[in-house]
Order: C-alpha cells, then sequence, then structure tokens
C-alpha cells in the first residue's frame, strides 16, 4: 500500500471532528447556563481556566478516542499524547474562556486534524451561536470550507487600507500587552476600525466571511488557529506565523489579494520582531 493509500481521507476527519465538536458544544452551553466557576489560571492571574474548559477537553478526547484510539492529541488543557496512525488532533475546548466566563456569546470548539504534519481537517464551532464552520484538504491539496453545511461567503474584496476593518487579541502578559498596544496606536490611524473579539479561532473566521478584513495577534498558539487557519484559506486568505515584537509568535491573516499591503503596515506599525515602528509614516 502506497503512503497515499494509507492516508486518512480528509473529508472523513472533518466529518469525526464536526460530530464530537457538536458534543462538547453541548456540554459548554450547558455549564454556560449555570453558574460559571474558575478551576484555575494560566500565564498570569487574568488568564482564567473554567472547570467547563477541562470537562469539554475531556470529552473530546474520550469520544475521539473511541472512534480512533491510535491517534495523537495536542490539547489546551490536556498532556500530549503520543500515537502511532500519523494522525494527530489538535484541540481548544473553549476558544475565548474570558467572553464564555462574562457571558459574551463568542467563544469556540476548535478541533483540527494534522496527517503526518499537515492539518488536514478543522471544525470551529461557535458554542453559544451554534454557527460550524468545517475546513478539509481535496485529495489534491485544495482546501473547501462550508458555514453550516452551505457555501463560506468568502473573504472580502479589495479595498484601501484605511477602509479595512482589523481584528486582532492582546495578551495576557502585561509586558507583551503593552508593545501590542504601542503599535496598535501607530496602525489604528492608517485602517478603519480595530475589533477586539475575545476568540482568535473565530476572529479568523470572520476574516473568511468577511465579516473583518483582517486579523493579527501575537502570542496565539496552534491550539488557537489551526482549524480556523485552513478556514480562512478557503475561504481565500493568506495566512502567516511569524515572530512578533515580544518574541512570541505572531499570526497573520487576510485576503490574499491585500495581504502584502496589511503586513507592511502591520511591519510599519512596529508590531514583528527586528523591526522598528516607522514613525514618520
Amino acid at each position: 500500500m502506497s503512503a497515499a493509500d494509507s492516508r486518512v481521507a480528509a473529508k472523513d476527519l472533518a466529518a469525526l471532528a464536526l460530530d464530537v465538536a457538536r458534543e462538547a458544544a453541548l456540554l459548554v452551553r450547558d455549564r454556560a447556563s449555570r453558574e460559571v466557576t474558575v478551576a484555575d489560571t494560566k500565564s498570569s492571574e487574568v488568564d482564567v481556566v473554567p472547570e467547563a474548559d477541562r470537562a469539554s477537553e475531556r470529552l473530546i478526547r474520550r469520544l475521539l478516542r473511541e472512534r480512533r484510539p491510535d491517534d495523537a492529541f495536542l490539547g489546551e488543557e490536556g498532556s500530549d499524547e503520543e500515537g502511532t496512525s500519523g494522525v494527530r488532533w489538535i484541540i481548544d475546548p473553549i476558544d475565548g474562556t474570558v467572553n464564555f466566563l462574562y457571558g459574551l456569546p463568542q467563544y469556540a470548539v476548535s478541533i483540527a486534524a494534522e496527517q503526518d504534519g499537515e492539518v488536514v481537517a478543522g471544525v470551529v464551532l461557535n458554542a453559544a451561536t451554534g454557527t460550524e464552520y468545517v475546513a478539509h484538504l481535496e485529495a489534491d491539496g485544495t482546501p473547501v470550507a462550508t458555514r453550516d453545511g452551505g457555501p463560506l461567503r468568502g473573504v472580502r474584496g479589495p479595498a484601501p487600507l484605511s477602509q479595512r476593518l482589523v481584528a486582532t487579541g492582546f495578551s495576557y502578559d502585561a509586558s507583551l500587552r503593552e508593545i501590542q498596544a504601542r503599535a496598535m496606536v501607530r496602525l489604528l490611524p492608517r485602517v478603519r476600525d480595530i475589533r477586539r473579539i475575545g476568540s482568535s479561532a473565530l476572529d479568523i473566521c470572520f476574516v473568511a466571511e468577511g465579516f473583518v478584513d483582517a486579523y493579527l495577534e501575537e502570542g496565539t498558539h496552534v491550539w488557537d488557529r489551526a482549524a480556523a487557519d485552513l478556514v480562512a484559506r478557503a475561504a481565500g486568505a493568506t495566512t502567516e506565523v511569524t515572530v512578533g515584537a515580544g518574541g512570541r509568535e505572531m499570526y497573520l491573516c487576510a485576503p490574499s489579494h491585500g495581504f502584502d499591503e496589511f503586513r507592511e503596515a502591520v511591519r510599519q506599525a512596529g508590531f514583528l520582531a527586528g523591526n522598528s515602528p516607522d514613525l514618520g509614516e
């Protein structure tokens, strides 16, 4: 059997991820309807871990193991687990935990399937609203995506930089947050406006739907973006992981037709490592 023949169909992995994400979203919605409890904190006292976060990840891992016991796992709240199948699941059980804590309806279950080091399927499900974004790679490597089972509208059309709405997020680390704020002050006058939605996965999917024109953030993790990144690329976006001014991973996402101009504006504002802000711009 060839390596190609031994690969699991990406569409089947996406279907499994969607089934599991729906179950996890039911759990998250149920917990949201009760008193939300904080189980722990992570990088700082404001970086919270709701108890529902851990319960959601336990459920996701259990359901995936029942169907695919030999797969590996990488999750935000649990330990990494090795596998032998060549498939690894990348899990964010609640992306947007502060939104969840406050009852803001923008938090998602994100599940991606990586095969031989490449993300081939992904699901982002807004647990508060039920909106489902699903993507997978076709046999020829082309990414395709849907929203609630139907066509995804796709990225916004070309627009001057001054008319682009940009989404972002801020670190829980105070020193990095200060760097981000200073750069944002320089970018803000050059774009239409800035939005802070509170879920990286949904931010990226909003680029895919044309609700915003771009997204950037330093300090995201692979579980924040793996599934949504595939959705965005299927919808006509270009994405990049580079190094930010604070020394951590910087993620950029924008329509392919305007990506280079957006990236240059980000560089000039001082978001990227090794680039002093162009104060004369």
